[in-house]
């Protein structure tokens, strides 16, 4: 368990799910990788959009250690590396759909009442 996930446990659960999905990158990951079921590295990177290489990777090393990603490297040249939900990633599913479903209404609700 990394020690962020470690000090959140002993605060709530809210602080877990804050700790292991709070980041830049890391429900947009989510998103993604739900939807697609497998992406390779620069498959992800292109999905997500605006993200650096090195904060992609950053971010999904934390969801791999943290169990909701899975990365399968293949022996061949070059290297192939992809990206996955693991069991426990697919239980977030729905929640990223309605956090997605939230935002764009929450986008549209101020777009009508921006002055």
């Amino acid at each position: 368990m990394r020690p962020p996930v470690a000090r959140a446990a002993r605060i709530c659960p809210v602080e877990v799910a804050t700790s292991v999905l709070g980041g830049a990158w890391k429900l947009t990951i989510v998103k993604h990788l739900g939807a697609a079921g497998v992406l390779r590295f620069g498959e992800l990177h292109r999905a997500v959009g605006d993200v650096t290489p090195r904060s992609l990777t950053r971010q999904l090393r934390e969801l791999e250690t943290d169990g909701i990603v899975s990365r399968t490297v293949y022996a061949e040249v070059p290297p192939r590396v992809e990206y996955a939900l693991t069991a426990l990633g697919e239980t977030l599913v729905p929640m990223v759909a309605e956090l997605d479903r939230w935002g764009a209404d929450y986008l549209a609700s101020r777009a009508t009442t921006a002055p």
